[in-house]
């Protein structure tokens, strides 16, 4: 289905032909406007460069002979008395005063006779005539050049396009997209798979009475696919897509955000059905309010934009589709029923949901036959489709690097360390103490993993610098994908944590600065259970935090007095330094163990998790578990 181009009836405006007139009027003010400015600004200049005098001093100073120059111009008489004529140029300081009554030519002679140089600028009888021509001839030349770049704003729209919206048409030949592109989503395709039969057969839905969602709301973190679902969808309904972002609606000028907001629903109209597609919503959707100020242009365009949504019928065929990852801010009137009344969660995909988009973007690339996509799928967990897209592409460029025309297994796993760790940084030189530390520091958060219940499988164990400021790291795989988690597991998780300082400690007696991104998990995480989780004796089942900005970084916001806040900074610390203590003793147990393996370490600076476990094996059937307790 094509756009319609307008109406083509004679090459006339919408408004009936009075676009012309108003334009014409318009560059007339304008050019009057600048004429005068320019006029007034010239005038101001020029005065401001003498002093103004009384006509009595200028007749003084004539009769006492004091004069060395005289400028007649046609409103005034600029003077330079001989005392100023003495003095260097850059400083003379020439007055002026008015012109007298009566022939001024009279008083031009009587100067000239008294030997004063007399500069007569106008003083013909023409002077009057001549003046108003070249008023004249500068309003003429303005006024064609305005005309002409009125002319050009009213094709473009109001003040050079200031009021057009800007949304682009894409088609279904245009976008290329459709269902088969996004994978992952099932839940939010089926959502949307409704407004695409809709479209495709709106008879069987209004023969009952039904009525289709005049908008939908995609909501997700950043990277999910919400601008690709949309796209799919008008892909699917090959049916005209217009998409504009949130924030081309919002202009320094007030009223241009709801002039475009007219614009667009007036092209998709006439183009009807369509779909409109409002990416970032919230940059103009923002909820109003006074506490901290309003902006009366996003109100205007906001409330514009409520209108024009209540203001077609949803027989036309017009649907509204908008993203954000920040839906808590949104205004109240935009999210009622009748308006953005569903939602669909476009969340971050699942084991089956990252293998699936993992076919998709390996489509076009060569993989050579050891490539397992379930286990990449396996190791990035929480990872959205952008990330995944990212992954399979540096795959991709570390095989050309590589010299190999098909990407394998070892390119997917390292791509993806990289994007966790950074590259390897092959120039910087540990010192032997320097080295002994981080290994061991690695090794006491691998051992403590390995020697726990409730903890991920370690996979890889790396004393290699890498470019994000790592100096090694320790890499856990779940063999599962999980949803929750219990106290346990987050015990468990919060003693892997400091578990590298408290190798330090036992090993070496020492705290070193490497632990400082562990110690940070480990307090986030420690907060979370206390403040969000309901895991402490201390508060129970109360939530002392609120989470703000659950689609970008989650962060929770203390909703509590200072007193309970001062409680749960103690809880933290006591179930810190709980976990802290665990990891002691599990490595204090495990010395001649942890000694073993960080030798190995030392030695190829990075092992397996089946390297580590077959250490943890052998050391299991030498000698019995040794029995520990832990207070719960």
């Amino acid at each position: 289905m094509e756009p319609n181009r307008g109406n083509d009836n004679n090459n006339k405006k919408p408004d009936g032909g009075e676009r012309p007139k108003n334009s014409i009027v318009t560059a007339l003010l304008i050019t009057v406007v600048i004429v005068l400015l320019f006029s007034w600004l010239l005038n101001a200049v020029e005065s401001s460069q003498y002093t103004q005098t009384r006509y009595d001093e200028f007749k003084q100073a004539m009769d006492a002979g004091q004069l060395a120059e005289v400028l007649i111009k046609s409103d005034r008489i600029v003077y330079l008395t001989k005392e100023e004529a003495a003095k260097d140029p850059s400083v003379q300081k020439a007055c002026y005063t008015g012109l007298p009554s009566g022939n001024v030519m009279e008083l031009a002679n009587e100067l000239e006779a008294m030997g004063v140089k007399v500069d007569k600028e106008i003083v013909e009888d023409n002077s009057l005539i001549m003046m108003i021509l070249s008023y004249v001839v500068m309003i003429g030349g303005l006024f064609l050049v305005m005309n002409m770049l009125t002319k050009r704003m009213g094709s473009d729209g109001m003040m050079g396009g200031f009021g057009k919206s800007k949304a682009k048409v894409y088609m279904e030949k245009q976008t290329g997209v459709t269902f088969k592109d996004v994978a992952g989503q099932d839940e939010a395709k089926e959502s949307l798979q409704e407004i695409i039969d809709f479209l495709h057969n709106p008879q069987k839905y209004t023969a009952i009475g039904a009525k289709l969602p005049k908008g939908a709301l995609l909501v997700g973190s950043p990277g999910t696919g919400k601008t690709l679902l949309a796209k799919a969808v008008a892909g699917e309904a090959n049916v005209p897509f217009f998409s504009i972002s949130g924030s081309d609606f919002v202009e320094m000028f007030v009223g241009m955000g709801a002039s475009r907001v007219r614009d667009l629903f007036q092209q998709a109209a006439k183009v009807a059905p369509c779909i409109i597609f409002i990416d970032e919503i919230d940059a103009v959707g923002r909820s109003r309010d006074t506490r901290y100020g309003s902006n009366s242009e996003q109100e205007q365009t906001l409330n514009q934009l409520l209108s024009e949504i209540d203001g077609f019928e949803p027989s036309k065929g017009i649907v509204c589709l908008a993203a954000t990852n920040r839906p808590e801010i949104l205004d109240k009137a935009l999210l009622r029923p009748g308006r953005f009344d569903r939602r669909i969660i476009v969340d971050r995909p699942n084991l089956q949901g990252r293998l699936d988009t993992l076919k998709v973007h390996t489509r076009k690339i060569k993989l050579s036959e050891d490539v397992d996509l379930r286990k990449i799928a396996q190791a990035t967990a929480g990872a959205v489709g952008a990330d995944l897209a990212n992954l399979v592409n540096e795959a991709a460029l570390r095989a050309v690097r590589q010299g190999r025309k098909a990407v394998n297994q070892e390119d997917l796993l390292v791509s993806f360390e990289t994007v966790i760790a950074g590259t390897e940084k092959k120039n910087t030189v540990l010192t032997d103490m320097e080295k002994r530390l981080v290994a061991y520091h690695e090794v006491g958060h691998a051992l403590v993993a390995a020697l726990e219940k409730h903890s991920q499988p370690v996979s890889k164990i790396t004393i290699v610098p890498h470019t994000s400021g790592a100096l090694g790291y320790t890499m856990q795989m779940p063999e599962e994908e999980k949803f929750l988690s219990t106290a346990d597991e987050l015990r468990t998780e919060l003693r892997t944590l400091v578990g590298g300082r408290a190798a330090e400690q036992v090993v070496f007696g020492i705290q070193t600065t490497g632990a400082a991104n562990d110690i940070q998990r480990a307090t986030a995480l420690a907060r979370n259970m206390v403040t969000q989780y309901g895991m402490s004796e201390r508060f129970g089942l109360m939530t002392t935090a609120t989470v703000q900005n659950q689609y970008l970084d989650g962060q929770a916001y203390m909703d509590c007095s200072q007193e309970t806040a001062a409680g749960v900074d103690q809880e933290v610390m006591r179930l810190l330094e709980e976990a802290y203590g665990d990891a002691k003793r599990i490595l204090t147990q495990k010395r001649a163990l942890l000694d073993e393996i960080s030798e190995f370490l030392l030695v190829k600076e990075t092992i397996t998790g089946d390297e580590l476990m077959a250490y943890v094996n052998a050391d299991a059937n030498q000698l019995p578990e040794p029995e520990r307790t832990t207070e719960e």
